[in-house]
């Protein structure tokens, strides 16, 4: 799947993650590291399955918390309208 956030939106690396601010709107939103480390890798046009590897292979953690963990991230940015459609 690939991910690409809706013109206006911008990134930013922060000491503790990442930043995205909407610049029509003025918000902006903040990531910790591991949502940062899953934002950039789907921004990078890699799948889900790859992200998931790449995530397990970073933390400690299952694959199945990494999907879970993807699928709220991605339903997060789509509720703030991030997304492109």
């Amino acid at each position: 799947m690939t991910m690409n956030l809706r013109p206006g939106v911008v990134t930013a690396d922060t000491e503790y993650g990442m930043a995205l601010l909407d610049q029509s709107s003025g918000e902006y939103y903040t990531l910790n590291p591991t949502a940062a480390l899953i934002v950039r890798t789907l921004l990078e046009g890699t799948s889900t399955e790859q992200a998931v590897t790449t995530l397990t292979d970073t933390y400690d953690v299952s694959a199945e918390q990494v999907e879970e963990d993807i699928a709220r991230i991605l339903e997060e940015l789509r509720a703030a309208r991030l997304l492109t459609a």
